[in-house]
């Protein structure tokens, strides 16, 4: 079986000021031919999950390695980016010749200033490419925004069934459909629906609440006879695209009436529990500080749900860490700042040096603001740091500096890496995060890797380009009227207005 792969990825928040360029996609690394196999399949992501349903099956796999370049989320991409991928994807695939089938691995919510739907550009170039009748099966991330141009040039599809994420998992599930679709021995049929509404992200855990209703009922779905796949996408909610909300999908074989009638019954089902997906659990800053403080014993997680790097913030957010320098904690409390230009001066006066910054708040005009503050500088790093995060093996946040405010630690660096949301940024400075009171991570759902040392999780209610507050942003693009931006009492999914593929 001669297959294609190739892997791009990245999601789109577009109410930062950031954008995102190729050498954002270096900082995760840009890995084509072997060196794709090699790095993606010792990770944990989709080519992972992909090369180990090859080893169950035993297929006689010759693999056609494209190109796998992920920039985790960020801001819109530029054209040149898009341009570049573009590139990579028609070059790789023409050289190529011949395949039997492909596997991209796509995370689904990337749009550019000149595209709104850049991975439904990628797959058209694909398919244009690669004719009409060889399968492309795509693993996606759950918060894909689903669009007519991705669903006309793919042939099937998995969204994630957890958050926290498993693209392992993911990858291994898409793999198996593949195979199967070129085997011949499914036909697949696709039916989906889009539902007008989008939600923040507080309740987006899969592991309790109404998501974790909804995805239970796709995961019974899948038990029914003919069904190939059920995927719920609760689109990521600062996605500002023509085509936006959230979708259902769904993947039988050769049985397209069942497919629109699953499809219907999880869209219409997901639009009743509507309101219970804006209930707020976040809880003002200085509330969230002096809750944490008074924690009698373990690592409080403290949410900063405003700034969320794995959302597309630009990680210099300064509200939390104003607070914890405000409310001089008594005990030891990390978090991370993205600011180059703190870093460079934090350099040249090397460490043990003490100095004044204006740290953080520089990225972002909107929502940000520099604190001004005194600090020393215990310890220097710079390089890639090496953390099994999905589909990551490394990161790269550029020079960075350990700065020490009273009780405070602060790493300051250039790029965002992965902000604090993994020990490994600050194990890097020699810190276990396990002898923490708190650790601020610059996330609202992706706290799995500090579980084994967590005793509480704080949701923060703070401002920012991933706040949880979405009707206070600017809307440009997504369709109207969709809930809970206007008012929209009714809606009905029915096996009639399905979207056929």
């Amino acid at each position: 079986m001669r297959l294609a792969i190739a892997e791009i990825g990245q999601e789109t928040c577009h109410f930062t000021s950031v954008r995102t360029t190729v050498d954002t996609f270096r900082q995760y690394g840009f890995y084509e031919g072997d060196a794709l196999l090699e790095k993606r399949g010792a990770a944990n992501g989709y080519i992972a999950g992909f090369m180990h349903a090859v080893e169950e099956e035993q297929i006689d796999l010759v693999p056609v390695p494209i190109i796998s370049g992920w920039a985790g989320a960020n801001g819109p991409l530029l054209a040149e980016t898009v341009d570049f991928l573009v590139e990579k994807i028609e070059t790789g695939l023409k050289n190529a010749g011949a395949v039997d089938g492909m596997f991209f691995g796509l995370h689904g919510a990337a749009s550019a200033e000149n595209e709104p739907d850049v991975e439904g550009r990628l797959l058209e170039v694909a398919r244009s490419v690669l004719g009409p009748d060889v399968p492309i099966v795509v693993p996606f991330d759950h918060h894909a925004g689903i669009t007519r141009l991705k669903m006309a040039n793919l042939n099937g599809l998995v969204g994630h069934r957890t958050q926290p994420h498993m693209p392992f998992d993911t990858g291994y599930r898409a793999a198996k459909q593949l195979f199967a679709i070129v085997r011949g021995d499914i036909k697949p049929t696709i039916a989906w629906h889009r539902v007008p509404m989008i939600a923040h992200q507080e309740q987006f855990l899969t592991a309790r609440g109404p998501m974790k209703t909804w995805f239970d009922r796709a995961r019974e779905m899948e038990k029914m006879d003919k069904v190939v796949a059920v995927s719920p996408f609760p689109m990521q909610p600062w996605l500002d695209i023509p085509e936006g909300g959230w979708v259902t999908v769904v993947v039988t074989n050769d049985d397209q009436a069942l497919a629109q009638q699953l499809s219907a019954e999880l869209a219409q089902m997901v639009w009743d529990m509507r309101e219970q997906f804006w209930v707020y659990e976040s809880i003002p800053v200085a509330d969230a500080v002096q809750r944490a403080v008074a924690a009698e014993k373990g690592l409080v997680i403290l949410s900063e749900t405003g700034d969320s790097v794995f959302g597309g913030a630009t990680g210099d957010s300064t509200v939390v860490l104003t607070e914890l320098v405000k409310q001089q904690v008594p005990e030891l409390a990390l978090v991370t700042i993205v600011d180059p230009e703190s870093v460079q001066a934090c350099w040249q006066a090397g460490a043990g040096s003490t100095l004044d910054l204006r740290i953080g708040g520089k990225l972002d005009p909107v929502f940000g603001k520099p604190l001004a503050i005194q600090a020393k500088v215990l310890a220097l790093g710079e390089g890639m740091i090496e953390a099994r995060m999905g589909i990551r093996s490394e990161y790269n946040m550029g020079k960075r500096a350990l700065l020490a405010i009273g009780n405070v630690r602060v790493v300051v660096s250039e790029n965002v890496g992965v902000g604090g949301n993994h020990p490994s940024v600050y194990q890097s400075f020699g810190i276990e995060p396990a002898d923490a009171k708190i650790a601020v991570l610059k996330t609202a759902s992706n706290f799995q890797y500090y579980a084994d040392i967590t005793a509480e999780v704080i949701r923060v209610d703070s401002v920012g380009p991933t706040m949880s507050h979405l009707e206070q942003f600017d809307w440009k693009d997504l369709p109207r009227p969709i809930y809970p931006l206007d008012d929209l009492p009714s809606w009905q999914a029915t096996p009639a207005n399905a979207v056929v593929a």
